[in-house]
């Protein structure tokens, strides 16, 4: 198991019961395979909110909101839009680098992508931060459970988590939240 979701299955246990996912599936509809951290991650939380701020998007999450396939084309059709006005972060400048999403902020409009460029594999994806509502991003050279572990434990440099760390952590899953099963 990954180091990072090894420490946060400490500090915010998790609490449906761990499910697994049609990876496969999953990653055949995105065209890419996936990171093994995030995956870790879904497997064990499944998808849903940490600390009231980070929702982990979930590819069979019912709520297209919160659904890694359909935030994926979703963000692709928004960043195609923006880039015709603004200007691409300097991290998306290489030919074939893109961003895909894992997560968002709560009430913010900000979401977390991983950026993945030509040749690596998943597990050398990076996260690029978006804040959402204005044109700054943050590049963070972690894998995406180490920066979501990083948020929760006020360890990360990004000055968009005010509210965080809190004293006690807690993960509500979209099961939970969505009454859903399965």
């Amino acid at each position: 198991m990954h180091a990072a979701v090894a420490r946060l299955i400490e500090i915010v246990p998790p609490g449906s019961p761990r499910r697994t996912r049609d990876w496969n599936g999953v990653e055949r509809v995105l065209g890419t395979q996936l990171p093994e951290d995030y995956k870790e991650l879904v497997e064990v939380y499944g998808g849903g909110v940490f600390d009231k701020t980070v929702w982990l998007f979930d590819p069979h999450c019912p709520d297209e909101d919160y659904n890694l396939v359909a935030q994926s084309a979703e963000r692709e059709e928004v960043l195609a839009r923006l880039w015709q006005s603004e200007p691409k972060p300097a991290e998306l400048d290489g030919p074939g680098t893109r961003v895909l999403p894992w997560a968002s902020i709560e009430d913010s409009g900000a979401m977390l992508y991983w950026l993945a460029g030509p040749g690596q594999s998943p597990n050398e994806w990076t996260v690029l931060f978006n804040e959402g509502r204005g044109p700054e991003w943050e590049h963070h050279a972690t894998q995406c459970a180490s920066f979501l572990l990083a948020v929760l434990t006020g360890e990360s440099e990004s000055s968009y988590f005010p509210d965080l760390p809190t004293d006690t952590h807690q993960f509500d899953s979209n099961d939970e939240i969505l009454g859903e099963k399965g």
